[in-house]
Protein backbone atom coordinates (compact mmCIF):
# COMPACT_ATOMS: atom_id res chain seq x y z
CA UNK A 1 0.00 0.00 0.00
CA UNK A 2 1.12 3.39 -0.70
CA UNK A 3 0.42 4.95 2.99
CA UNK A 4 -0.75 3.91 6.22
CA UNK A 5 -2.24 5.85 8.81
CA UNK A 6 -4.07 6.55 12.36
CA UNK A 7 -6.42 8.98 12.53
CA UNK A 8 -7.63 10.73 16.00
CA UNK A 9 -10.39 8.24 16.49
CA UNK A 10 -7.85 5.29 15.76
CA UNK A 11 -9.29 3.73 12.98
CA UNK A 12 -6.59 2.72 10.25
CA UNK A 13 -6.52 4.69 6.87
CA UNK A 14 -5.51 2.53 3.63
CA UNK A 15 -4.57 5.47 1.60
CA UNK A 16 -3.90 4.58 -2.39
CA UNK A 17 -2.71 7.21 -4.64
CA UNK A 18 -2.94 7.40 -8.43
CA UNK A 19 -0.85 9.75 -10.66
CA UNK A 20 -3.93 10.59 -12.89
CA UNK A 21 -7.55 9.46 -12.98
CA UNK A 22 -8.80 7.36 -10.32
CA UNK A 23 -10.06 4.14 -11.84
CA UNK A 24 -12.67 1.76 -10.48
CA UNK A 25 -9.69 -1.20 -10.21
CA UNK A 26 -8.63 1.47 -7.34
CA UNK A 27 -11.44 0.25 -5.07
CA UNK A 28 -10.35 -3.48 -5.56
CA UNK A 29 -7.12 -2.60 -4.59
CA UNK A 30 -7.87 -0.76 -1.56
CA UNK A 31 -10.12 -3.24 -0.44
CA UNK A 32 -7.75 -5.71 -0.58
CA UNK A 33 -5.36 -3.85 1.88
CA UNK A 34 -8.03 -2.82 4.10
CA UNK A 35 -8.95 -6.59 4.55
CA UNK A 36 -5.50 -7.30 5.23
CA UNK A 37 -4.71 -4.79 7.58
CA UNK A 38 -7.83 -5.57 9.77
CA UNK A 39 -6.32 -8.91 10.67
CA UNK A 40 -3.39 -7.14 12.18
CA UNK A 41 -3.21 -7.22 16.05
CA UNK A 42 -1.55 -3.94 18.16
CA UNK A 43 1.75 -5.94 18.09
CA UNK A 44 1.92 -5.71 14.71
CA UNK A 45 1.45 -2.40 14.49
CA UNK A 46 3.76 -1.54 17.40
CA UNK A 47 6.83 -2.87 14.92
CA UNK A 48 5.67 -0.83 12.40
CA UNK A 49 5.46 2.12 14.25
CA UNK A 50 8.40 1.23 15.83
CA UNK A 51 10.52 0.38 12.48
CA UNK A 52 9.28 3.30 10.72
CA UNK A 53 9.70 6.18 13.29
CA UNK A 54 11.91 5.14 16.06
CA UNK A 55 9.37 5.37 18.70
CA UNK A 56 6.35 2.77 20.46
CA UNK A 57 3.07 3.35 19.09
CA UNK A 58 1.56 4.43 21.86
CA UNK A 59 4.35 7.08 22.61
CA UNK A 60 3.87 8.05 19.21
CA UNK A 61 0.73 8.79 18.78
CA UNK A 62 0.69 10.47 22.57
CA UNK A 63 2.82 13.08 21.23
CA UNK A 64 1.07 13.63 18.12
CA UNK A 65 -2.61 13.34 19.13
CA UNK A 66 -2.33 16.47 21.91
CA UNK A 67 -5.68 16.83 23.87
CA UNK A 68 -7.00 13.35 23.02
CA UNK A 69 -6.48 10.35 25.62
CA UNK A 70 -4.93 7.64 23.83
CA UNK A 71 -7.03 5.09 26.49
CA UNK A 72 -9.87 6.41 24.31
CA UNK A 73 -8.91 4.77 20.30
CA UNK A 74 -10.10 2.04 19.10
CA UNK A 75 -6.96 1.15 17.54
CA UNK A 76 -7.66 -0.67 14.51
CA UNK A 77 -11.47 -1.72 15.41
CA UNK A 78 -12.20 -0.04 11.77
CA UNK A 79 -10.31 0.94 8.85
CA UNK A 80 -10.77 3.55 6.18
CA UNK A 81 -10.27 3.56 3.06
CA UNK A 82 -8.93 6.68 1.30
CA UNK A 83 -8.01 7.07 -3.16
CA UNK A 84 -6.37 10.38 -4.36
CA UNK A 85 -6.09 11.06 -7.59
CA UNK A 86 -6.48 13.96 -10.36
CA UNK A 87 -9.50 13.00 -11.42
CA UNK A 88 -12.38 10.12 -10.51
CA UNK A 89 -14.20 7.51 -12.95
CA UNK A 90 -18.07 8.37 -12.30
CA UNK A 91 -18.25 4.52 -11.80
CA UNK A 92 -15.80 4.26 -8.88
CA UNK A 93 -17.68 7.95 -7.43
CA UNK A 94 -21.02 5.63 -8.02
CA UNK A 95 -19.73 3.10 -6.07
CA UNK A 96 -18.33 4.75 -3.09
CA UNK A 97 -21.25 6.44 -2.27
CA UNK A 98 -23.04 3.11 -2.56
CA UNK A 99 -20.81 1.17 -0.11
CA UNK A 100 -20.80 4.44 2.34
CA UNK A 101 -24.42 5.33 2.11
CA UNK A 102 -25.88 2.06 2.59
CA UNK A 103 -23.00 -0.03 4.47
CA UNK A 104 -21.51 2.65 6.40
CA UNK A 105 -17.97 2.12 5.38
CA UNK A 106 -15.57 4.74 5.97
CA UNK A 107 -14.35 5.55 2.09
CA UNK A 108 -13.65 8.64 0.14
CA UNK A 109 -12.03 9.81 -2.95
CA UNK A 110 -9.95 13.18 -3.01
CA UNK A 111 -9.50 14.45 -6.41
CA UNK A 112 -6.75 16.83 -6.49
CA UNK A 113 -6.62 19.68 -9.23
CA UNK A 114 -3.65 21.48 -9.88
CA UNK A 115 -4.15 25.36 -11.33
CA UNK A 116 -1.77 28.36 -12.43
CA UNK A 117 -2.68 31.84 -12.03
CA UNK A 118 -2.26 34.50 -14.19
CA UNK A 119 0.10 36.07 -11.88
CA UNK A 120 2.42 32.58 -12.22
CA UNK A 121 0.38 31.59 -8.46
CA UNK A 122 0.95 27.40 -8.63
CA UNK A 123 -2.59 26.10 -7.08
CA UNK A 124 -3.26 22.54 -5.58
CA UNK A 125 -6.96 22.59 -4.46
CA UNK A 126 -8.94 19.58 -3.27
CA UNK A 127 -12.50 18.26 -2.94
CA UNK A 128 -14.15 15.09 -1.51
CA UNK A 129 -16.64 12.87 -2.88
CA UNK A 130 -18.17 12.23 0.56
CA UNK A 131 -18.13 15.22 3.36
CA UNK A 132 -15.67 13.74 5.48
CA UNK A 133 -17.83 14.28 8.67
CA UNK A 134 -20.04 12.08 7.41
CA UNK A 135 -17.03 9.23 6.90
CA UNK A 136 -15.67 10.21 10.60
CA UNK A 137 -18.98 9.34 11.61
CA UNK A 138 -19.36 5.76 9.83
CA UNK A 139 -15.93 4.60 11.81
CA UNK A 140 -17.06 2.53 14.88
CA UNK A 141 -14.98 3.53 17.97
CA UNK A 142 -14.63 0.86 20.65
CA UNK A 143 -12.11 1.38 23.33
CA UNK A 144 -8.52 0.15 23.24
CA UNK A 145 -7.39 -0.35 26.97
CA UNK A 146 -3.51 0.84 27.34
CA UNK A 147 -2.04 -1.45 30.18
CA UNK A 148 -1.53 1.15 33.20
CA UNK A 149 0.00 0.50 36.68
CA UNK A 150 1.08 2.30 40.00
CA UNK A 151 3.38 -0.94 40.46
CA UNK A 152 7.13 -0.15 40.84
CA UNK A 153 10.00 -1.86 38.97
CA UNK A 154 12.31 -4.48 40.29
CA UNK A 155 15.11 -4.25 38.44
CA UNK A 156 18.89 -4.53 39.64
CA UNK A 157 20.79 -0.95 39.21
CA UNK A 158 22.69 -1.79 36.40
CA UNK A 159 19.48 -2.87 34.30
CA UNK A 160 17.30 0.14 35.63
CA UNK A 161 20.43 2.70 34.95
CA UNK A 162 20.16 1.29 31.41
CA UNK A 163 16.51 1.74 30.94
CA UNK A 164 16.42 4.96 32.25
CA UNK A 165 19.19 5.73 29.87
CA UNK A 166 17.50 4.45 27.13
CA UNK A 167 14.14 6.54 27.98
CA UNK A 168 15.66 9.91 28.82
CA UNK A 169 17.71 9.74 25.82
CA UNK A 170 14.58 9.31 23.11
CA UNK A 171 13.90 12.27 21.01
CA UNK A 172 10.06 12.42 22.87
CA UNK A 173 8.45 15.75 23.70
CA UNK A 174 7.59 13.62 27.59
CA UNK A 175 10.74 12.16 27.65
CA UNK A 176 12.93 15.27 27.39
CA UNK A 177 10.35 17.25 29.80
CA UNK A 178 11.16 14.52 32.34
CA UNK A 179 14.83 14.61 31.49
CA UNK A 180 15.42 18.44 31.73
CA UNK A 181 13.10 19.86 34.03
CA UNK A 182 10.74 17.10 35.73
CA UNK A 183 13.94 14.83 37.07
CA UNK A 184 15.97 17.95 38.05
CA UNK A 185 13.48 19.57 39.84
CA UNK A 186 12.38 16.39 42.09
CA UNK A 187 16.32 15.83 42.64
CA UNK A 188 16.47 19.82 43.81
CA UNK A 189 13.45 20.27 46.03
CA UNK A 190 12.73 16.59 47.05
CA UNK A 191 9.00 15.79 47.19
CA UNK A 192 6.52 18.31 44.87
CA UNK A 193 3.36 19.28 44.36
CA UNK A 194 1.50 19.00 41.37
CA UNK A 195 0.68 23.20 42.15
CA UNK A 196 4.62 23.51 42.75
CA UNK A 197 5.50 21.52 39.75
CA UNK A 198 3.55 23.73 37.66
CA UNK A 199 5.14 26.70 38.86
CA UNK A 200 8.51 25.39 38.48
CA UNK A 201 7.88 25.15 35.04
CA UNK A 202 7.01 28.33 33.95
CA UNK A 203 9.96 29.93 35.99
CA UNK A 204 12.47 27.23 33.67
CA UNK A 205 10.87 28.18 30.90
CA UNK A 206 9.31 25.04 30.09
CA UNK A 207 6.04 26.38 29.91
CA UNK A 208 4.71 29.64 28.82
CA UNK A 209 2.08 29.52 31.66
CA UNK A 210 0.68 27.28 34.65
CA UNK A 211 -2.34 25.76 32.53
CA UNK A 212 0.15 24.80 29.84
CA UNK A 213 2.44 23.01 31.98
CA UNK A 214 -0.57 21.19 34.11
CA UNK A 215 -0.94 19.63 30.57
CA UNK A 216 2.33 18.93 30.40
CA UNK A 217 2.40 17.12 33.77
CA UNK A 218 -0.83 15.35 32.44
CA UNK A 219 1.24 14.06 29.75
CA UNK A 220 4.41 13.14 32.43
CA UNK A 221 1.62 11.51 34.74
CA UNK A 222 0.54 9.33 31.75
CA UNK A 223 4.66 8.17 30.93
CA UNK A 224 4.54 7.48 34.72
CA UNK A 225 1.42 4.89 34.56
CA UNK A 226 2.12 3.10 31.44
CA UNK A 227 2.79 -0.44 32.93
CA UNK A 228 5.99 -1.39 31.06
CA UNK A 229 7.68 1.85 32.20
CA UNK A 230 7.73 0.12 35.75
CA UNK A 231 11.10 1.11 35.53
CA UNK A 232 10.41 4.98 35.97
CA UNK A 233 7.92 4.13 38.96
CA UNK A 234 10.92 2.66 40.42
CA UNK A 235 12.59 6.06 40.51
CA UNK A 236 9.73 8.02 40.78
CA UNK A 237 7.33 7.37 44.04
CA UNK A 238 3.67 9.58 44.17
CA UNK A 239 0.67 9.29 45.93
CA UNK A 240 -3.18 10.37 45.49
CA UNK A 241 -4.14 12.95 47.76
CA UNK A 242 -6.78 14.82 46.28
CA UNK A 243 -8.27 12.33 43.24
CA UNK A 244 -7.98 8.90 42.33
CA UNK A 245 -6.89 9.61 39.22
CA UNK A 246 -4.57 12.56 39.53
CA UNK A 247 -0.80 11.42 40.82
CA UNK A 248 0.63 14.16 42.88
CA UNK A 249 3.29 14.48 45.37
CA UNK A 250 6.17 13.03 43.48
CA UNK A 251 9.72 12.46 44.61
CA UNK A 252 12.45 10.40 43.73
CA UNK A 253 12.96 7.44 45.74
CA UNK A 254 16.17 7.98 48.38
CA UNK A 255 17.97 4.88 46.89
CA UNK A 256 17.82 5.83 43.69
CA UNK A 257 18.68 9.73 43.62
CA UNK A 258 22.72 8.89 43.07
CA UNK A 259 21.42 7.02 39.93
CA UNK A 260 19.25 9.48 38.97
CA UNK A 261 21.63 11.86 39.19
CA UNK A 262 24.37 9.95 37.06
CA UNK A 263 21.81 9.49 34.06
CA UNK A 264 20.78 13.01 33.79
CA UNK A 265 24.67 13.70 33.42
CA UNK A 266 25.63 10.96 31.18
CA UNK A 267 22.36 11.76 28.98
CA UNK A 268 23.07 15.73 28.98
CA UNK A 269 27.26 14.97 28.18
CA UNK A 270 25.94 12.46 25.06
CA UNK A 271 23.46 14.89 23.75
CA UNK A 272 25.79 18.01 23.62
Amino acid sequence: MDFLGIDTSGNTVIVELKRDRLPREALAQAIDYASDVAEWDTDRLREICQSHTGQSLEDYLTERFEGISIEDLGINQAQRLLLVGFAVEESLSRMIEWLSDKYSIGINAVVLSYNKTKQGDEVLSRSVIIPEEIVKQKANKKKFIIEMSNEPGTYEPETLEIKLTEYLSKNLFSSQRIRDFFLPILLEKGQVTRELLRKEFVRLKAAPDESQAGYFLSLISNQLGHKWKDYLRQIVSYDFPKHPWEKDNFKIREEHKQLVARVLKKVKQEST
